[in-house]
């Protein structure tokens, strides 16, 4: 498996303007694009891109991130289908530094610091990096702190729990089990929306910045934690398809990013690997609808219905806790998509 660690830079240096030169790797790369669609002709792909810019001892930039900035442009490109946006060095909007490098040679570990460009860099080293380096960048936050970010391959290493349990996850409640369980909403946006919009109107742009870096670090910090508790008590854990990214273009948008549901699938995916753990998406249509029981649509279903927390099967009358049923239909794997012929319950 390949996990990232992520290290404070005490001292940046000269960081900031090899970010600059990234910059203008990057910005060329797009002008290269932009020339090629206009003369019809096709894109470049990466390795073209790389050729181009083989200017690494003018441009003072290690030659291996050229080729990591080359490489992250076609994908970008090819993913969104179109030139990624310009990278700006400057000004109110201007991007946050970024100095990637694509191989572990470019770089040198060194105690509790590291060598880049005959640079030594001091890192807060709280945990040590294990197994092989792969790649890896500097990054700037938004409070213009550096971090250096390690991709390292290692073998799963963790014992996980025993066990099976189907999450469903919500808004008033962010994930319902199907034993019953319930984990409430930390509401962690409200908690510090006082502070944020006095801030706000007063102008006080950085101090602003910091309760938005507080409000992102107390929710990966709970999620860590939940997700770390999960598979460490189940040998296997299946979670709902939900799309967030959807529902964030909704009106729920404040909750839906303050929940953190893509976030927390992303923590119990990549434990469960390291933890030697089973973890499933499964489809959540219907999940609500079909008893956990019997099998038969006769659920609450549409906005309308929403209210509903309850409901008696009219079929083999359970009752039921809406999301309790749902999360035991996702561990339990009714397959909806094959029982389509079978008519709801009136």
């Amino acid at each position: 498996m390949v996990l990232t660690f992520r290290y404070r830079v005490k001292n940046p240096g000269n960081l900031p303007a090899l970010a600059r030169i990234v910059n203008l790797v990057w910005n060329y790369c797009g002008d290269v694009q932009n020339q090629a669609r206009r003369w019809a002709k096709r894109w470049p792909a990466a390795f073209d891109l790389i050729q181009l810019t083989r200017a690494s001892r003018e441009l003072g930039l290690h030659s291996d991130a050229i080729a990591a900035v080359c490489l992250q442009f076609s994908r970008s490109r090819d993913k969104i289908k179109q030139r990624p946006r310009w990278r700006k060095s400057s000004g109110a909007k201007r991007s946050l530094g970024w100095v990637p490098f694509n191989a572990p040679r470019a770089i040198k570990l060194d105690g509790n610091a590291v060598i880049f460009q005959k640079q030594r860099y001091r890192l807060w080293l709280h945990r040590p990096v294990a197994g092989e380096i792969l790649c890896g960048s500097f990054a700037e936050d938004a409070r213009g702190r550096w971090y250096l970010n390690l991709q390292c391959e290692l073998e799963p290493d963790r014992e996980c729990g025993t066990g099976a349990i189907g999450i469903d996850l919500g808004l008033k409640t962010l994930a319902t089990f199907s034993d019953g369980t319930k984990i409430e909403r930390e509401r962690i946006t409200a908690r510090y929306a006082d502070r944020l919009a006095v801030a706000q109107r007063a102008g006080r742009t950085q101090r602003v910045r910091a309760i938005q870096t507080k409000i992102k670090n107390v929710r990966k910090d709970f999620l860590h934690r939940l997700s770390h508790a999960l598979v460490t008590k189940y040998q296997r854990i299946v979670v709902g398809n939900v799309n967030s990214a959807g529902l964030a273009k909704t009106r729920l948008a404040k909750s839906v990013l303050d929940v953190g549901w893509s976030m927390l699938r992303g923590f119990l995916a990549y434990k469960a690997i390291r933890h030697r753990a089973t973890y499933e998406q499964r489809d959540e249509r219907w999940s609500t609808q079909r008893c956990s029981e019997c099998g038969s649509l006769g659920g609450p279903k549409g906005i309308a219905a929403l209210g509903v927390r309850e409901w008696v099967c009219l079929n083999c009358g359970v009752r039921h806790d809406r999301d309790t049923n749902a999360a035991s239909n996702l561990l339990s794997g009714w397959n909806v998509s094959l029982q389509l012929t079978e008519s709801p319950v009136p």
